[in-house]
């Protein structure tokens, strides 16, 4: 039986959430830390640990079928591959950033300027596309530290939370683009690996589903039931169920993460009470 072959990242940011996706798929992985290739005992998958660099051409060669990369880097190697699923971690922005001391934040400051950056190709088109002239220096590794060694006058880097910039005495100015981990697919998958990794994507989709929703629970006067329903983004009608105490429901549904705060504030107001939020670990369709 064929194994569909999943590259993710050797060591880094992506490393560990893309292990944990896996695992709360069901998928038992050993120990292979130091190992390059690890196969998987309960499901027909087989694990590539890859250079974080080096997924996109892996993919697009066709030795890896899928791989979890992030989305910046599948743009600065303009590779023509398809992204089936985002997967919502390791966010970040390529951004353009500049010496604390500079007032100028537009990106006209960078007309004739030098710019260091691991994202040359990224970096050309969002030059162009603003018609700015600008020198580019290419180099790997610690770009913050360019400018204070008057190697350029800004940079443009990967930033997530901001910190290293702030410790370098940089500050953001343009975000050329946003970014998250994806699963992304190569072109030359056989039936029967597509096959596996739609069974696959039915379990990372479950998983997806459960961490961006909470169940909810509480109680409602049957008065205020139609009210608090109305309120709730549910997806498809609450459960009702009657209390022992008469005149009263429990009702139960599942609302976004996002909504959290605004729609439990919402359903106080509307009467509900001993509301109770549970974590879904999987959240089947």
């Amino acid at each position: 039986m064929s194994k569909l072959k999943i590259a993710i990242q050797k060591s880094g940011r992506l490393n560990q959430d893309s292990l944990s996706l896996l695992k709360n798929c069901g998928i038992n992985i050993s120990n292979g830390k130091e190992q390059l290739k690890v196969s998987v005992t309960n499901f027909p998958i087989e694990i590539l640990y890859l250079r974080n660099s080096d997924i996109p051409q892996y993919l697009e060669d066709g030795v890896v079928d899928i791989g979890i990369i992030g989305e910046n880097l599948l743009i600065e190697k303009e590779k023509n591959l398809q992204i089936i699923e985002r997967l919502g971690f390791s966010k970040c922005r390529v951004s353009l950033a500049v010496p604390k001391r500079i007032n100028d934040t537009s990106i006209g400051y960078f007309e004739k300027k030098k710019i260091a950056t691991s994202y040359p190709n990224t970096l050309r088109r969002f030059l162009s596309t603003n018609k700015i002239n600008a020198e580019i220096h290419n180099i790997s590794g610690s770009v913050e530290i360019a400018p204070n060694i008057g190697l350029a006058d800004g940079i443009c880097d990967i930033v997530s939370s901001g910190s290293t910039l702030f410790k370098n005495g940089l500050k953001e100015t343009q975000v050329i683009l946003k970014s998250e981990a994806v699963l992304a697919k190569s072109s030359v998958l056989s039936p029967e690996k597509e096959r596996i990794l739609e069974e696959l994507l039915f379990r990372i989709r479950s998983v997806l589903r459960a961490k961006n929703t909470k169940y909810i629970l509480m109680n409602v006067p049957n008065e205020k039931i139609e009210t608090v329903t109305k309120i709730l983004p549910v997806l498809k009608s609450p459960t009702i169920l009657p209390l022992a105490q008469n005149g009263w429901s429990s009702l139960h549904s599942v609302i976004q993460e996002n909504q959290f705060w605004q729609v439990i504030y919402e359903l106080k107001n509307a009467g509900a009470e001993d509301i109770l939020i549970i974590p879904i670990d999987k959240m089947v369709r």
